[in-house]
């Protein structure tokens, strides 16, 4: 692994057990989407999460379950909901997952809508574009984690969305990442390594009060 200072690892890290937290991480999420239901309250879906991870093996979380709902998208993770927001029929929401499995951390996050509404439909979906593209930069272009967010940005501002520039990926590992001290991934001078950094893409609306999300660690 990468001697550069904020990406260390633990004795016990493995590539494939990173591989195996994603692909668990992301089987909790689309179990998830599958049960939420208009008409939910955050903490109501927060509460079936924490089941679904359950059932999957989780070990235990790195940070909480968070869901957001319609208003709520445009939160940052630090950032507390708005009480009293339900899911709406045509609607739209966010799953942030970090959850441990094999001792390695999981850190995975997609936006979803119920409805048809084609602008918060389009939100979802450049989200996950955007964060395609900005992955490609990083895998052929090798590009530090500052050079990815700010071609982050001009793509978001080209495509109509805002990028927002609080929400910059992070480091994970074997657990705990965070004895590492590896900062943000948007502060990370050096190309980042496979494995252990997480790209996390948080867009909104240029008007409107919505926003999308989607987050995978880069591999």
């Amino acid at each position: 692994m990468s001697q550069i200072p904020g990406e260390g690892v633990g004795a016990s890290f493995e590539i494939d057990a990173m591989r195996f937290a994603s692909k668990q991480s992301w089987m909790a999420v689309h179990a998830m989407a599958h049960a939420f239901a208009p008409g939910m309250s955050e903490a109501e879906a927060i509460r079936i999460g924490r089941e679904i991870l359950k059932d999957l093996g989780v070990e235990r979380l790195w940070h909480p379950v968070q869901v957001r709902f319609g208003t709520n998208t445009l939160k940052t993770f630090r950032q507390k909901s708005d009480p009293d927001v339900v899911l709406g029929s045509d609607d739209i929401y966010f799953i942030d997952l970090g959850p441990v499995f094999r001792g390695h951390e999981g850190d995975v996050g997609a936006t979803f809508t119920t409805g048809g509404d084609p602008e918060k439909a389009a939100c979802a979906m450049a989200a996950k574009t955007l964060f395609d593209d900005v992955r490609t930069q990083w895998s052929i272009q090798g590009l530090s984690g500052p050079a990815l967010y700010a071609y982050a940005q001009r793509r978001a501002r080209e495509m109509g969305w805002r990028l927002n520039r609080g929400t910059q990926g992070h480091r994970v590992g074997d657990f705990p990442h965070s004895i590492h001290r590896g900062g943000t991934l948007g502060a990370f001078g050096s190309r980042p390594g496979a494995g252990i950094w997480v790209l996390e893409i948080q867009i909104a609306h240029p008007e409107k009060p919505f926003g999308a999300f989607y987050e995978d660690v880069l591999l």
